[in-house]
């Protein structure tokens, strides 16, 4: 307590050196601003992270079914009668997706097809997307819901005047040299809506069809490359998947929304802790202003340390008093980083002060998603706290010889 009290003293009390005062009052600085941006940078990523997780429900399906390996189930029907007998499944439709090229009035561009069962609305929110339209209403009709940037891109919009074309080559049969185009197959559809769902990867290239068509046009027959669930309200989603998983064996991969996201979350959590590393080293490098700081101050202590050693101070109680010295520096600096920090992620998460910039009426957010997290300023804390001893330790080591 004796070294914590005569650091403390050292770090409060006027130094003989102004320059001392002003080099420490700059580490502290450092550090807050570092600490700051840090607490901010964090939070502004945990709210990107809720965005996402709050947009999942709009396409995808509660549980999704892929084959582990293969482009396809070789019998989706088969597939989607077992897992509707598992307990706490609510309804199963099958989903068939290929690429092919799409052609409307002149325009093309390569698409994403996807085949949709009859009553797909059961398990996805995609009904309740179309801006322009209505939902493909039965499986037996000749109609094609695209994405607002496949409608953008080729001019097509619902009507029956202007035909859909979708283009792809044949799986089946062989190529007659001859005649090239008997290479490929065309269905002509007509456009019944237009949705849109603020996804990027949904809203860009996408293209949903009765199944039916699709395997017609891509020479299936009963096969499907998944199978889209909805889980009964009343059963934990986690429990029915591992029922699912019991049920179809290991060939076949259970999703839940989260899951089947999983790439863009990685993103994100890559793209945070790679920020956080740069953040660190700038942390790292106001660290070496403490160094600065506790080297000149052990200059001007020399007389006081040799003073405590005539009084019986030991070495190791100087040591002592410079590494709680530096940790001291680095934890008022970090204090008011995290304090500064905190106040301006809660007011981002509150009131949205920063805005993205940009129409307004052309983006789905207007303002920086932003949410607070006790991990993060834990995670700031123990950064800090390292920082501030292993400064302080250094500097510690370095104390001249007194006995001269």
């Amino acid at each position: 307590m004796l070294a914590l009290r005569i650091a403390l003293r050292y770090l409060i009390a006027k130094k003989s050196h102004a320059a001392v005062n002003i080099i420490s009052m700059i580490s502290m600085a450092g550090i807050a601003v570092a600490v700051m941006s840090m607490v901010c940078v964090l939070s502004v990523f945990n709210g990107f992270t809720d965005l996402a997780s709050s947009r999942l429900s709009a396409i995808d399906p509660c549980v999704k079914i892929t084959p582990r390996d293969g482009a396809v189930i070789s019998d989706g029907d088969s597939l989607s009668r077992v897992v509707s007998s598992v307990p706490g499944v609510a309804c199963v439709r099958q989903v068939l997706e290929q690429r092919a090229l799409a052609v409307s009035d002149g325009d093309q561009m390569p698409v994403r097809v996807r085949g949709i069962e009859e009553g797909y609305s059961d398990v996805s929110s995609l009904s309740g997307l179309v801006i322009d339209g209505e939902m493909i209403d039965s499986p037996s009709s000749r109609c094609a819901l695209l994405s607002v940037g496949v409608a953008v891109h080729t001019g097509a919009r619902p009507s029956s005047e202007f035909p859909f074309l979708l283009t792809v080559p044949r799986r089946l049969g062989r190529i007659n040299p001859a005649f090239p185009m008997a290479a490929f197959r065309t269905d002509t559809l007509m456009v019944s809506g237009v949705f849109q769902s603020n996804q990027g990867e949904y809203d860009e290239d996408l293209v949903f069809i009765p199944l039916q068509s699709a395997r017609t046009l891509f020479d299936y027959t009963s096969e499907a490359s998944s199978l889209d669930i909805a889980v009964d309200p009343g059963y934990d989603i986690a429990g029915v998947i591992d029922a699912m998983r019991a049920r179809v064996g290991r060939g076949y991969i259970v999703a839940d929304r989260l899951q089947q996201q999983e790439a863009s979350f990685r993103m994100i959590e890559i793209e945070k802790w790679i920020t956080f590393l740069m953040l660190l080293f700038v942390l790292v490098m106001a660290s070496f202003n403490i160094l600065s700081t506790m080297s000149m101050l052990i200059i001007e202590k020399e007389d006081n340390m040799r003073i405590l050693t005539a009084l019986g101070a030991s070495r190791a109680m100087l040591r002592s008093i410079f590494l709680q010295q530096g940790m001291l520096i680095a934890l008022v600096g970090g204090l008011i980083g995290i304090v500064l920090g905190t106040a301006l992620s809660l007011l981002q998460q509150h009131f949205g002060i920063i805005s993205l910039g940009g129409d307004p009426s052309q983006m789905s957010i207007e303002y920086y998603p932003c949410r607070l997290s006790v991990t993060d300023l834990l995670l700031s804390s123990a950064v800090v706290l390292v920082i501030g001893f292993l400064s302080g330790l250094v500097s510690s080591r370095s104390l001249p010889r007194l006995d001269r």
